[in-house]
């Protein structure tokens, strides 16, 4: 029988090549995220798998939101095998003294808020059924790395990841498993443009561009690599890291030989 999957936040980037993998693979899929329907560019993606997956939308600021994912999801796919907290805000690229409070708030509700209560929904649910894996997607933080005018959203990566530690050792013994996803650096909306929309004032450092052509991939190269292995783990607490620490030695190493132009 076919997995069930629900993604957050899968309407663009890492999500959106996550539900294209899982349903190459011949699961189900709900995809979520704030907008009330489906984007274009999510229909067109997922449009050769018609019938195998939904859409459900979901503000996951909202404990209603989830709940109403979760109902939804399980209705379409028979339960959850799995579920994947994916959704996040960035706050703007200033000092911290500098940012609005409604940007904080929204980013923390968002990367903490809605994983906590996604990962609390999903964990009785599949409590109840008897089965499930719950994966919370890691990022720049998790590792205590600190890079100043992104301390927001770090803070909020870091808190993640002490939080699927800790939801991994309280379902010891049970039928359901928690773990991080670590993606690495992608060329996504959360490189390209800020808060607001607006080109990422860090494309404009030379330094940051060497890094990234270095270090960085694009979605779709890392949701091929995530998915079998969801798929195939059976570890509770497990970490699926695409960028290691051998990886990323070996890519600077190589650097001045590859001329990887991610960002020109």
């Amino acid at each position: 029988m076919s997995q069930a999957i629900v993604i957050t936040g899968s309407t663009r980037g890492i999500g959106r090549c996550m539900a294209v993998e899982f349903l190459r693979r011949g699961c189900r899929v709900v995809a979520s995220g704030r907008p009330a329907e489906p984007p274009e560019d999510l229909r067109a993606a997922l449009a050769p798998f018609d019938g195998n997956w939904t859409y459900v939308s979901c503000d996951v600021r909202s404990t209603a939101a989830l709940e109403n994912l979760w109902t939804e999801a399980a209705a379409f796919g028979g339960g959850v095998d799995v579920w994947i907290n994916n959704a996040g805000r960035n706050a703007p690229h200033e000092w911290l003294a500098d940012t609005a409070q409604d940007p904080v708030d929204d980013l923390f509700a968002t990367n903490v808020g809605g994983v906590v209560h996604g990962s609390r929904i999903a964990a009785r649910g599949m409590l109840a059924q008897g089965r499930g894996a719950i994966w919370n997607m890691e990022g720049l933080g998790s590792n205590d790395m600190i890079q100043v005018k992104t301390i927001l959203y770090g803070t909020s990566k870091r808190a993640l990841t002490y939080f699927t530690q800790g939801l991994a050792k309280e379902l010891e013994g049970t039928p359901v498993r928690a773990g991080r996803l670590s993606p690495g650096m992608m060329l996504t909306d959360f490189i390209t443009k800020s808060a607001d929309g607006e080109p990422a004032p860090v494309l404009r450092d030379k330094s940051f561009r060497f890094v990234f052509n270095a270090l960085g991939d694009r979605p779709e190269t890392v949701a091929a690599f995530l998915v079998p292995r969801m798929l195939r783990n059976r570890r509770n607490g497990a970490q699926i890291a695409w960028l290691t620490g051998p990886k990323a030695f070996a890519r600077f190493l190589l650097a001045p030989f590859r001329h990887r132009n991610l960002i020109p």
